[in-house]
């Protein structure tokens, strides 16, 4: 095996790839998975949960069976497949860099996820740096930030308001210090997309940095941190095809190399050496290996860094178009439906991403996902999606019919409060979509058809 062990299948799976970009969804893992329907035989499965997590593209899962029989440990051998498998991980970290159109000297961290990713830089942002969220944000976003005095500032109802509050936030600051503001690309609950490179500006020209949440955002549009100037970059492998357990910070280096490391161990020192006192003096790496310490995820952070070049590959112009065309038949299907309300900050001609979250007047959530899933083979998600402050903004006081099933979520005294929402993209059919619209039409006509009860915190189907 040659020192690029996926070489052939790159260049079997991209052609691939790129023919089916043009015709139709990219190949996935799962795309031929039937379930039992509780109503009598099976169906092939809508998963249409990607704004939780992705399948994986079959591109990066035949690059990840062609690595496995040659993985080794990291910058800790001198055999052959650990040699391998090093260089293996510092192309994956250059091919990111490029993916993400980093500056040359930014810094591309290795981590577990995009929680990992921003509780990391909340480990790293310097003494005194007042932290700056919308309630809007996911809580991987909102909640890191503990030693750091936060600001939280409100639901804006149009970008031009969001630029403006933080404009105002940022130059009313006190002290007029250090401070770093947290913004997501696209919102995990309306999918609808933040004007970023106009916080990025209206941050820095407050003497303030800026952090983009794009867990959301980068596996359906391009991510440059140049052209959007944003200081740092988080985002998830396993919303972007590569569900392997790795994630990314990448961005500037200063806070990172003045910072002690996030972990202490292996890999992030450089030497370790015994003083005279009995205690020990440690070197830490000044590169992105500071943070990362322990043996690293390979065949994590390879698979995005395959993921990476299949989107590249396919075209991203082509991927968004597409996913237009499906964000366009669902949202036309939903307003068929008197009775279903579409939850939006920016409105309805507001740019976004496949991600759409509502309600169903005389339906409690929990309930109507459980039909969706039992009754048609189509995974949604219901609930408050990790960004409780945001949901029960959109939602404000529009209780719902308990139904035959609670809301987990929801605090005590809320049971109502919750929402579904329905997310694709780049591996998603048409015909998935379709159906998720048709049979959202049909349970509002004829209800569902079995029973349910709460099992577990969970809506389920009344088998007994």
């Amino acid at each position: 095996m040659s020192a690029r062990p996926n070489a052939a299948t790159e260049t079997a799976s991209a052609t691939e790839s790129a023919d089916a970009c043009c015709t139709g969804p990219l190949p996935v893992l799962g795309r031929d998975v039937t379930v039992p329907l509780v109503t009598g035989g099976e169906v092939t499965y809508a998963a249409l949960d990607y704004a939780a997590s992705a399948p994986a593209l079959q591109r990066v899962w035949d690059d990840v069976a062609a690595y496995a029989p040659y993985y080794g440990s990291v910058h800790r051998g001198a055999g052959y497949l650990s040699q391998l498998s090093t260089d293996l991980f510092e192309q994956s970290r250059a091919t990111v860099a490029d993916f993400l159109d980093c500056r040359e000297d930014d810094q591309v961290v290795f981590t577990r996820s995009t929680t990992d990713s921003l509780n990391l830089l909340a480990q790293v942002v310097p003494a005194g740096c007042q932290v700056f969220v919308f309630e809007t944000e996911h809580h991987a976003s909102l909640l890191p930030w503990r030693d750091a005095q936060v600001t939280y500032l409100n639901a804006p109802r149009t970008p031009a308001q969001a630029v403006e509050t933080l404009e105002r936030a940022l130059a009313d600051r006190d002290p007029y210090g250090p401070a770093l503001v947290c913004v997501t690309g696209a919102s995990n609950v309306t999918g609808e997309l933040w004007p970023v490179r106009e916080l990025a500006a209206a941050a820095h020209a407050h003497g303030a940095r800026i952090v983009l949440d794009a867990a959301q955002l980068a596996p359906h549009h391009p991510v440059s941190v140049k052209d959007l100037d944003v200081d740092w970059v988080a985002f998830s492998g396993h919303k972007l095809y590569a569900p392997f357990g790795s994630g990314v910070l990448a961005g500037r280096a200063d806070w990172l190399r003045a910072a002690e490391p996030y972990l202490a161990g292996g890999g992030a020192s450089r030497t370790v050496a015994r003083r005279a006192d009995g205690g020990v003096d440690v070197e830490w790496h000044t590169t992105a290996a500071r943070h990362e310490a322990g043996s690293p995820n390979v065949i994590g952070v390879y698979s995005i860094a395959s993921a990476c070049k299949a989107l590249t590959e396919a075209g991203f112009d082509t991927l968004v178009a597409r996913e237009r065309q499906l964000i366009d038949t669902v949202r036309a299907g939903l307003a068929e439906v008197p009775e279903v309300r579409v939850l939006s900050l920016f409105g309805d001609d507001a740019p976004r991403v496949g991600v759409i979250s509502f309600v169903v007047d005389g339906w409690n959530s929990s309930h109507f996902a459980a039909a969706l899933s039992a009754e048609y083979g189509i995974g949604v998600r219901d609930g408050l999606f990790c960004a409780h402050p945001l949901v029960r903004t959109l939602l404000g006081s529009d209780a719902q019919d308990p139904g035959e099933c609670g809301a987990p979520e929801a605090e005590p005294g809320e049971r109502s409060l919750n929402a579904i929402r329905v997310s694709f993209g780049a591996g998603t059919p048409d015909e998935h979509v379709e159906r998720f619209v048709g049979a959202v039409k049909e349970l509002v006509r004829d209800g569902a058809q079995w029973k349910y009860r709460t099992e577990d915190g969970r809506c389920v189907p009344d088998r007994g």
